[in-house]
C-alpha cells in the first residue's frame, strides 16, 4: 500500500453534499461518476493532496443504501492505491484478512478496486484501488 489514495463518505443526497464539502473546501467537485455495478453516483474533491469522494446510492439494494440505512451519514472506507492489486489481495489473504472480492472490479476514477471485510480490519473497511492504464 503506498498511501491514502481517497477517503470515501456516504451521503444520502449528492447535491446537497456537494453543496456543503464545496463550502467546506472552497472548490467544487472535479468528478461526478455513476457506478452501475455498485449502484452509487459519486463526486470526488481535491483537498491539497487529499481526495474525498462522496457516494450516493442510487437504489435501495446498493451497499451504500444499506450503510445509510445502518449507520447513517459517514466515512464508508478508507481507499489506498496499489501498484498490483491482485498482489495485494493474494498478499492480505495469506496475512488473514477477509476479502470481500478475491477478483478486482473496475470502481469509479478509473480503478480497479477490491475490499476488505471490516470484521477483519477493526470494523473500517479498506478499499484497494490500482490505476487502469
Amino acid at each position: 500500500m503506498r498511501k491514502i489514495e481517497h477517503i470515501g463518505i456516504a451521503v444520502k443526497d449528492l447535491e446537497v453534499s456537494n453543496l456543503v464539502f464545496e463550502k467546506l473546501f472552497g472548490v467544487p467537485a472535479y468528478k461526478f461518476e455513476e457506478v452501475q455495478s455498485e449502484g452509487v453516483t459519486t463526486s470526488f474533491f481535491m483537498n491539497g493532496p487529499n481526495k474525498i469522494e462522496l457516494l450516493a446510492a442510487t437504489s435501495p439494494e446498493s451497499p451504500i443504501a444499506k450503510f445509510l440505512e445502518k449507520k447513517g451519514e459517514g466515512i464508508h472506507h478508507i481507499a489506498f492505491d496499489v501498484e498490483d492489486i491482485v498482489s495485494e489481495i493474494n498478499r492480505l489473504k495469506g496475512e488473514g484478512f477477509i476479502v470481500l472480492n478475491e477478483v478486482p472490479k473496475k470502481g469509479a476514477d478509473n480503478k480497479l478496486v477490491a475490499f476488505m471485510h471490516p470484521k477483519s480490519t477493526n470494523g473500517v473497511l479498506i478499499e484497494l484501488c490500482q490505476e487502469i492504464k
